[in-house]
């Protein structure tokens, strides 16, 4: 599927970079009822007056609630929280939620997401699936995945999904977030059966897909990853893997990419834990990946920055709470020490 690619004058897009770096440094400062504030206005500020800025999406997490995960206060299954989350993020400019979905294999997070899409087509805000390949190479993946995206667009993306006006497009297509496990799916035959549906969607893979399937997805999004392994210290956060994904797509003409920033990443809390860790720096991290986000979006426009996450936290990615793990005032000494 060909789509095809317009957007602003180089002047406008110049003036959306400054607007976003500004929000990117007024983000990280703050933490607490300081960091709300400041976060609503300047996030804002990256959207307001520009003629077709980038949209600025967040990963959400739709399991809260649910006893194999951490508590964290309140249940992803209550509209009254899932009213004020998106109320949080649309005071901070954010566009769009990119839910984690796994189809009918999970219908607690299936559940949150229907009520999701639900509250967002009410508050006019907008929500996309992020599709979790199944872990286990069973020979069932590609079936699996036929299953999960026949619901999706029965349920919540086609003519007849009731709140389908919520869901997040690009040039009138739907997008799909695909986040790759070990399941060894035939997205050939994925990619025939979606491009039956009144609109096909735009199939977006984390980092570069197996080669025979590339011509399956329309483009690509970079994730929460370091340059090497992980660092004990969590001083590994990722510059060079960042630095390499945006050189790399320069080769992938035509595709659509999808820039990524984060605060940190730590797994402790996780049942699944690694022992992976991210230091935030006192907001540094974030502000770092958003800095080098601006640098290739100035040289190449790119439509969406995906936002690694709004509320994983166990795992360590949220930025509900804010993007600094330090006291008001010691980011500066922190900068100073590295």
């Amino acid at each position: 599927m060909q789509i095809s690619q317009t957007g602003p004058s180089v002047s406008m897009r110049y003036l959306s970079i400054i607007l976003l770096l500004w929000a990117g440094l007024f983000l990280v400062t703050e933490t607490s009822g300081c960091y709300r504030a400041s976060v609503r206005q300047s996030i804002r500020q990256a959207t307001r007056g520009v003629r077709q800025p980038t949209r600025i999406l967040a990963d959400y997490q739709p399991w809260f609630g649910y006893p194999e995960h951490i508590n964290v206060g309140y249940s992803t299954q209550d509209p009254a929280v899932l009213h004020k989350q998106i109320q949080k993020a649309k005071q901070m400019g954010i566009y769009g939620f990119a839910v984690d979905w796994y189809g009918e294999r999970q219908p607690f997070e299936d559940r949150s997401y229907a009520l999701l899409e639900q509250v967002a087509r009410d508050d006019h805000f907008h929500v996309c699936l992020m599709y979790d390949e199944t872990e286990e190479d069973n020979g069932h993946a590609t079936d699996e995945t036929l299953e999960a995206f026949e619901k999706a667009y029965r349920d919540y993306i086609g003519p007849d999904a009731p709140a389908r006006q919520a869901y997040v497009t690009y040039d009138g297509h739907p997008i799909i977030f695909v986040f790759p496990k070990r399941g060894n799916t035939d997205w050939d035959r994925v990619r025939q059966a979606v491009q039956q549906w009144v609109n096909p969607p735009i199939l977006l893979y984390k980092d570069d897909p197996p080669p025979q399937y590339e011509k399956d997805f329309d483009g690509y999004y970079a994730w929460v990853h370091p340059d090497q392994a992980w660092d004990p210290k969590g001083g590994d956060w990722g510059k060079q893997y960042l630095e390499h994904f945006y050189v790399g797509m320069k080769e992938h003409p035509g595709k659509i990419i999808v820039g990524a920033a984060w605060p940190g990443f730590n797994d402790s809390k996780a049942s699944w834990s690694l022992n992976r860790h991210i230091d935030r720096r006192c907001g540094q991290t974030f502000e770092d990946t958003l800095r080098i986000f601006h640098q290739y979006d100035s040289e190449h426009p790119i439509p969406f920055l995906l936002i690694a996450t709004w509320n994983d936290y166990e795992e360590g990615t949220q930025i509900e709470n804010g993007v600094s793990d330090c006291p008001a005032g010691e980011k500066t000494q922190v900068a100073q020490r590295q």
